[in-house]
């Protein structure tokens, strides 16, 4: 498989709870089917969006299923797997594939810091365990440790269903060398919605995104845009979206804690997330709520 046909715009999901933290798995369908109707073409199931760390692999493989049997194949369902352990990660993957998803995606293994070398072969050894396509997650500010474009390129080059990457350090250098180095099947998305036009004119095909789930159509419209050459309509919907981007990512919250505030202010019910992480604050509701208003999503 190329990279790229697992689409273009993914909505990184949130992970919906009920008022005593378990899941809400009709609110998962829900959800999952709205974000594809809304313009993505794939939903992640399980990242550290969906709060991954405090999901058991129970709860992740039920999350799996009930969002597969929700979109069936209107659109790709892409497993979150990885964790710091390689052995539980391919034991997950291979749970995964046997429910039916369309992909997965590694992310880098966090606090143990593993070097160069270790994360080769950690990447190596669950895509050697499954026949799905692949997708690598580098996000160095969360995880402690930069995937370096030279191991993200062996890796490319050297296991033929790693098929892409969700490239979230904000390095654009880094980016650039994966794009113009990277084989055809290889494809880069923007792990931040704020670098995706940025990543899209280095050669990237898109982006997993958080803020798909309130403008997904917005961004579908940006991406196909700058795709087909208009580019000044692209900046003009990135430069429109930047506030509400900005609002979902304070210096004093973490993800997914503002985007499930501003689900819950549109009429899903996602819940508050699962300890350690807390809602946000008032200053930062209202924040939300004063771009929600702008864009026409909620009434004053």
């Amino acid at each position: 498989m190329v990279g790229v046909e697992l689409g273009r715009l993914i909505t990184a999901m949130v992970t919906p709870f009920n008022d005593d933290m378990s899941v809400n798995y009709d609110e998962a369908a829900k959800l999952a089917e709205y974000v594809v109707e809304t313009g993505s073409d794939g939903v992640l199931v399980a990242g550290t969006t969906g709060e991954s760390p405090t999901l058991t692999d129970e709860e992740k493989l039920e999350l799996f299923r009930v969002v597969k049997e929700a979109v069936g194949d209107r659109a790709k369902v892409i497993a979150g797997t990885g964790n710091y352990c390689t052995r539980e990660s391919i034991e997950l993957t291979k749970q995964a594939e046997k429910l039916g998803v369309d992909a997965v995606l590694l992310v880098c293994p966090y606090y143990n810091r593993p070097s160069q070398e270790g994360l080769y072969r950690h990447f190596r050894a669950v895509a050697e365990a499954t026949s799905l396509p692949v997708i690598l997650y580098n996000i160095p500010s969360r995880t402690g440790r930069n995937i370096e474009p030279e191991t993200v390129l062996k890796l490319a080059n050297d296991v033929p269903n790693i098929v892409g990457i969700k490239e979230a350090s904000g390095d654009m250098k880094q980016v650039a060398k994966i794009c113009a180095e990277a084989p055809d099947k290889f494809a880069v998305w923007s792990g931040n919605d704020e670098d995706t036009i940025h990543i899209l004119a280095l050669g990237g095909v898109g982006v997993i995104s958080v803020a798909s789930h309130i403008v997904g159509s917005d961004l579908k419209r940006m991406i196909e845009a700058f795709t087909s050459g208009d580019v000044a309509t692209a900046r003009e919907i990135h430069l429109n979206l930047m506030p509400f981007i900005r609002a979902l990512f304070p210096p004093t919250s973490s993800n997914p804690s503002p985007i499930k505030a501003a689900l819950n202010m549109i009429g899903f019910k996602v819940g508050e997330p699962r300890l350690p992480l807390v809602g946000v604050t008032e200053k930062e509701k209202e924040e939300l709520r004063k771009q929600l208003i702008r864009l026409g999503k909620i009434e004053a």
